[in-house]
Protein backbone atom coordinates (compact mmCIF):
# COMPACT_ATOMS: atom_id res chain seq x y z
CA UNK A 1 0.00 0.00 0.00
CA UNK A 2 1.07 3.59 -0.50
CA UNK A 3 -0.10 7.07 0.48
CA UNK A 4 1.05 8.54 -2.83
CA UNK A 5 -1.80 10.11 -4.83
CA UNK A 6 -4.39 9.37 -2.12
CA UNK A 7 -6.90 12.23 -2.08
CA UNK A 8 -7.29 13.28 1.55
CA UNK A 9 -9.46 16.04 3.01
CA UNK A 10 -8.39 17.29 6.45
CA UNK A 11 -10.85 19.40 8.41
CA UNK A 12 -9.35 21.36 11.29
CA UNK A 13 -6.00 21.43 9.51
CA UNK A 14 -4.61 24.77 10.68
CA UNK A 15 -2.79 23.52 13.79
CA UNK A 16 -2.03 20.55 16.01
CA UNK A 17 -2.93 17.09 14.76
CA UNK A 18 -4.46 18.41 11.54
CA UNK A 19 -1.38 20.42 10.61
CA UNK A 20 0.98 17.57 11.51
CA UNK A 21 -1.07 15.13 9.43
CA UNK A 22 -1.08 17.52 6.48
CA UNK A 23 2.70 17.86 6.63
CA UNK A 24 3.26 14.11 6.88
CA UNK A 25 0.86 13.19 4.08
CA UNK A 26 2.20 15.95 1.83
CA UNK A 27 5.70 14.50 2.19
CA UNK A 28 4.27 11.07 1.35
CA UNK A 29 2.85 12.28 -1.96
CA UNK A 30 -0.83 12.47 -1.05
CA UNK A 31 -3.12 14.98 -2.75
CA UNK A 32 -4.58 17.16 -0.02
CA UNK A 33 -7.40 19.54 0.68
CA UNK A 34 -6.85 21.31 3.99
CA UNK A 35 -9.66 23.26 5.61
CA UNK A 36 -10.07 25.45 8.69
CA UNK A 37 -11.29 28.89 9.70
CA UNK A 38 -7.78 30.42 9.68
CA UNK A 39 -6.85 30.74 6.02
CA UNK A 40 -3.49 32.34 6.82
CA UNK A 41 -2.45 29.22 8.74
CA UNK A 42 -3.50 27.00 5.84
CA UNK A 43 -1.51 29.07 3.37
CA UNK A 44 1.55 28.69 5.59
CA UNK A 45 1.22 24.90 5.40
CA UNK A 46 1.12 25.16 1.62
CA UNK A 47 4.25 27.33 1.63
CA UNK A 48 6.07 24.88 3.91
CA UNK A 49 5.37 21.97 1.55
CA UNK A 50 6.74 23.22 -1.76
CA UNK A 51 5.90 20.89 -4.63
CA UNK A 52 3.07 19.10 -2.84
CA UNK A 53 -0.49 19.17 -4.20
CA UNK A 54 -2.43 21.03 -1.50
CA UNK A 55 -5.71 22.90 -1.88
CA UNK A 56 -6.46 25.25 1.05
CA UNK A 57 -10.13 26.08 1.67
CA UNK A 58 -11.52 28.31 4.42
CA UNK A 59 -14.36 26.59 6.27
CA UNK A 60 -16.19 26.49 9.58
CA UNK A 61 -17.22 22.88 10.26
CA UNK A 62 -20.39 23.98 12.06
CA UNK A 63 -21.71 25.41 8.75
CA UNK A 64 -22.89 22.69 6.40
CA UNK A 65 -22.62 24.81 3.25
CA UNK A 66 -18.97 25.61 3.96
CA UNK A 67 -18.10 21.95 4.54
CA UNK A 68 -19.95 21.02 1.35
CA UNK A 69 -17.89 23.62 -0.50
CA UNK A 70 -14.71 21.88 0.71
CA UNK A 71 -15.84 18.58 -0.78
CA UNK A 72 -17.10 20.17 -3.99
CA UNK A 73 -13.78 21.91 -4.55
CA UNK A 74 -11.88 18.70 -3.79
CA UNK A 75 -13.88 16.70 -6.33
CA UNK A 76 -13.53 19.54 -8.82
CA UNK A 77 -9.74 19.51 -8.48
CA UNK A 78 -8.93 15.84 -7.92
CA UNK A 79 -12.00 13.98 -9.20
CA UNK A 80 -12.58 11.94 -6.05
CA UNK A 81 -12.18 11.77 -2.25
CA UNK A 82 -10.36 8.79 -0.80
CA UNK A 83 -10.19 9.94 2.82
CA UNK A 84 -12.13 12.43 4.93
CA UNK A 85 -10.45 13.32 8.25
CA UNK A 86 -12.90 15.05 10.60
CA UNK A 87 -10.38 16.55 12.99
CA UNK A 88 -11.78 19.93 14.07
CA UNK A 89 -12.62 20.16 17.76
CA UNK A 90 -12.71 22.31 20.88
CA UNK A 91 -12.39 21.45 24.57
CA UNK A 92 -13.98 23.97 26.93
CA UNK A 93 -13.73 22.55 30.46
CA UNK A 94 -16.14 23.44 33.25
CA UNK A 95 -18.24 21.75 35.88
CA UNK A 96 -21.88 21.49 34.90
CA UNK A 97 -22.88 23.85 37.70
CA UNK A 98 -21.09 26.64 35.82
CA UNK A 99 -24.15 26.55 33.53
CA UNK A 100 -21.93 27.39 30.56
CA UNK A 101 -24.68 27.24 27.95
CA UNK A 102 -22.69 28.98 25.23
CA UNK A 103 -19.82 26.52 25.71
CA UNK A 104 -22.21 23.60 25.50
CA UNK A 105 -23.63 24.92 22.25
CA UNK A 106 -20.17 25.43 20.76
CA UNK A 107 -19.09 21.94 21.79
CA UNK A 108 -22.11 20.41 20.08
CA UNK A 109 -21.78 22.60 16.99
CA UNK A 110 -18.11 21.82 16.37
CA UNK A 111 -17.42 18.42 17.96
CA UNK A 112 -20.67 16.71 16.96
CA UNK A 113 -22.45 18.71 14.25
CA UNK A 114 -19.08 19.33 12.57
CA UNK A 115 -18.54 15.57 12.26
CA UNK A 116 -22.06 15.05 10.92
CA UNK A 117 -21.54 17.85 8.39
CA UNK A 118 -18.33 16.18 7.22
CA UNK A 119 -20.04 12.81 6.83
CA UNK A 120 -23.05 14.30 5.06
CA UNK A 121 -20.88 16.16 2.56
CA UNK A 122 -18.55 13.33 1.60
CA UNK A 123 -20.80 10.28 1.87
CA UNK A 124 -22.58 10.70 -1.50
CA UNK A 125 -19.19 10.95 -3.22
CA UNK A 126 -17.84 7.84 -1.54
CA UNK A 127 -21.01 5.84 -2.16
CA UNK A 128 -20.81 6.71 -5.84
CA UNK A 129 -17.14 5.65 -5.86
CA UNK A 130 -18.00 2.51 -3.87
CA UNK A 131 -14.95 3.24 -1.75
CA UNK A 132 -13.67 5.66 0.85
CA UNK A 133 -12.43 6.12 4.38
CA UNK A 134 -13.87 8.45 7.02
CA UNK A 135 -11.66 9.17 10.04
CA UNK A 136 -12.76 11.19 13.05
CA UNK A 137 -10.78 12.46 16.02
CA UNK A 138 -12.37 11.51 19.33
CA UNK A 139 -10.56 11.30 22.69
CA UNK A 140 -9.84 8.95 25.56
CA UNK A 141 -12.58 11.03 27.19
CA UNK A 142 -14.94 9.39 24.74
CA UNK A 143 -14.34 6.29 26.86
CA UNK A 144 -13.95 7.85 30.31
CA UNK A 145 -15.67 10.71 32.16
CA UNK A 146 -13.91 13.06 34.59
CA UNK A 147 -15.26 15.90 36.73
CA UNK A 148 -15.33 19.08 34.68
CA UNK A 149 -15.30 17.24 31.37
CA UNK A 150 -18.91 16.00 31.21
CA UNK A 151 -20.01 18.07 28.22
CA UNK A 152 -16.78 17.44 26.32
CA UNK A 153 -16.92 13.71 27.06
CA UNK A 154 -20.54 13.67 25.96
CA UNK A 155 -19.55 15.06 22.58
CA UNK A 156 -16.81 12.47 22.17
CA UNK A 157 -19.07 9.58 23.22
CA UNK A 158 -21.47 10.86 20.56
CA UNK A 159 -18.72 10.77 17.95
CA UNK A 160 -18.05 7.10 18.72
CA UNK A 161 -21.75 6.26 18.40
CA UNK A 162 -22.06 8.15 15.11
CA UNK A 163 -18.98 6.46 13.66
CA UNK A 164 -20.11 2.99 14.73
CA UNK A 165 -23.49 3.61 13.10
CA UNK A 166 -21.73 4.80 9.95
CA UNK A 167 -19.58 1.67 9.91
CA UNK A 168 -22.61 -0.59 10.06
CA UNK A 169 -24.60 1.38 7.50
CA UNK A 170 -21.86 1.78 4.88
CA UNK A 171 -19.69 -1.35 5.20
CA UNK A 172 -21.36 -2.88 2.12
CA UNK A 173 -20.28 0.20 0.12
CA UNK A 174 -16.61 -0.45 0.97
CA UNK A 175 -16.46 2.68 3.13
CA UNK A 176 -14.07 2.29 6.05
CA UNK A 177 -14.41 4.15 9.35
CA UNK A 178 -11.83 4.94 12.01
CA UNK A 179 -12.07 6.72 15.35
CA UNK A 180 -8.72 8.12 16.52
CA UNK A 181 -8.89 8.63 20.28
CA UNK A 182 -5.79 10.37 21.67
CA UNK A 183 -4.93 11.02 25.26
CA UNK A 184 -3.15 14.27 26.11
CA UNK A 185 -1.51 15.85 23.06
CA UNK A 186 0.49 19.06 23.09
CA UNK A 187 -1.71 21.17 20.79
CA UNK A 188 -3.60 24.46 20.87
CA UNK A 189 -6.71 22.65 22.13
CA UNK A 190 -6.10 23.95 25.66
CA UNK A 191 -6.62 27.48 24.32
CA UNK A 192 -10.32 26.67 23.82
CA UNK A 193 -10.71 26.35 27.61
CA UNK A 194 -12.39 29.53 28.83
CA UNK A 195 -11.92 28.79 32.52
CA UNK A 196 -8.59 30.58 33.13
CA UNK A 197 -7.62 28.66 36.27
CA UNK A 198 -8.17 25.26 34.66
CA UNK A 199 -6.42 26.31 31.45
CA UNK A 200 -3.32 27.54 33.26
CA UNK A 201 -3.26 24.46 35.48
CA UNK A 202 -3.34 22.10 32.51
CA UNK A 203 -0.77 24.11 30.55
CA UNK A 204 1.62 24.07 33.53
CA UNK A 205 1.72 20.27 33.54
CA UNK A 206 4.12 20.28 30.59
CA UNK A 207 6.82 21.80 32.81
CA UNK A 208 6.69 19.09 35.49
CA UNK A 209 9.32 16.34 35.77
CA UNK A 210 8.38 13.36 33.58
CA UNK A 211 6.02 15.47 31.47
CA UNK A 212 7.39 13.87 28.29
CA UNK A 213 5.74 10.60 29.34
CA UNK A 214 2.42 12.33 30.10
CA UNK A 215 1.75 13.88 26.69
CA UNK A 216 2.10 13.06 23.02
CA UNK A 217 3.14 15.27 20.13
CA UNK A 218 0.82 15.98 17.17
CA UNK A 219 3.31 14.31 14.83
CA UNK A 220 2.90 11.05 16.73
CA UNK A 221 -0.86 11.07 16.19
CA UNK A 222 -0.28 11.95 12.53
CA UNK A 223 1.75 8.74 12.20
CA UNK A 224 -1.25 6.80 13.49
CA UNK A 225 -3.55 8.51 10.98
CA UNK A 226 -1.15 7.67 8.15
CA UNK A 227 -1.06 4.04 9.34
CA UNK A 228 -4.83 3.57 9.23
CA UNK A 229 -5.08 5.26 5.83
CA UNK A 230 -2.41 2.92 4.50
CA UNK A 231 -4.24 -0.31 5.41
CA UNK A 232 -5.45 -2.68 2.65
CA UNK A 233 -8.96 -2.28 1.22
CA UNK A 234 -10.26 -5.29 3.14
CA UNK A 235 -8.88 -4.07 6.50
CA UNK A 236 -10.41 -1.33 8.63
CA UNK A 237 -9.00 -0.18 11.96
CA UNK A 238 -12.29 0.98 13.46
CA UNK A 239 -10.99 2.44 16.73
CA UNK A 240 -7.50 3.40 17.86
CA UNK A 241 -6.89 4.64 21.43
CA UNK A 242 -3.49 6.29 21.78
CA UNK A 243 -2.38 7.26 25.28
CA UNK A 244 0.91 8.68 26.51
CA UNK A 245 2.67 5.85 28.33
CA UNK A 246 2.46 7.66 31.66
CA UNK A 247 -1.17 8.80 31.44
CA UNK A 248 -3.47 7.29 34.06
CA UNK A 249 -6.92 7.90 32.51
Amino acid sequence: MTLKDKVVVIMGASSGIGEATANLLAKSGAKLTIAARRMNRLEKIVQNNTGAEILPVEADVSKSDEVQNVIDKTVGKYGRVDVMFNNAGIMPVNNLDAIAREEWQNIMDINVKGVLNGIASVLPVMKKQQSGHIITTSSVLGYEVLPGYAAYSGSKYAVRAIMEGLRQEERANNIKTTVIAPGTVQTELFKSINNKDIREQLESLKDLPGADMQALQPEEIAEAVAFVINTPKNMAVNEMVIRPTGQEV
